[in-house]
C-alpha cells in the first residue's frame, strides 16, 4: 500500500474514532466551485511511519489540524487544489494558539496540516481560513473539538 493510502486511511480511522457519529456530515464546507474537508486528532492516533513520513511528533497531548481543498470539475469529480491556509485555535478561556500550516504532497493529494499541544479535557474552537491559489474567494471554517489526552 502506497505511502497516499496509507496517510488517508490513519487519517480516516483516526476522524471516525475521535468524533462523535453525528457529526461525519459536518467536516467539509462548500464554497463556489470548492470544497474544504477539515478535522482534528490527536497525533498519537497516527502510526509511527505516517508520523516520520510527515515530521509529525506523535504524543497523546499533541492535537493535529487536517485540512484539504478541492476543486468540483464539471463532471462531479474533485481535484485537490493548492490553497493559502490560516487559523487559530482558542480555548474556552481565551488562550489563542496559532496554527501553521504546512503542505504535504502524498501523489496526486494535497493536505495542509497544523500540530499543536491540548491538555486533558481542552477544548478548542477552531478558526480557519482557506484561499485556493489564484482564487478571491475563500471559506471560513469554524469548528469545535475537544480533545482528553488520559
Amino acid at each position: 500500500m502506497n505511502r497516499r493510502k496509507i496517510l488517508l486511511c490513519s487519517l480516516l480511522l483516526t476522524l471516525f474514532g475521535s468524533l462523535p457519529i453525528n457529526s461525519f456530515a459536518e467536516n467539509s464546507l462548500n464554497f463556489g466551485d470548492y470544497v474544504v474537508h477539515f478535522n482534528a486528532f490527536r497525533s498519537d492516533s497516527l502510526t509511527p511511519e505516517i508520523a516520520k513520513a510527515y515530521g509529525l511528533t506523535r504524543r497523546n497531548n499533541r492535537m493535529i489540524v487536517n485540512i484539504t481543498v478541492q476543486k468540483r470539475t464539471a463532471d462531479g469529480k474533485t481535484l485537490p487544489v493548492k490553497a493559502n491556509v490560516t487559523g487559530f485555535a482558542s480555548n474556552l478561556t481565551g488562550q489563542v494558539k496559532n496554527l501553521e500550516f504546512n503542505e504535504i504532497h502524498d501523489g496526486d493529494a494535497i493536505y495542509y496540516l497544523a500540530q499543536d499541544q491540548v491538555a486533558n479535557h481542552e477544548t478548542l474552537k477552531f478558526d480557519i481560513k482557506a484561499v485556493p491559489e489564484g482564487e478571491t474567494i475563500s471559506a471560513k471554517v469554524k469548528f469545535k473539538q475537544q480533545f482528553f489526552t488520559d
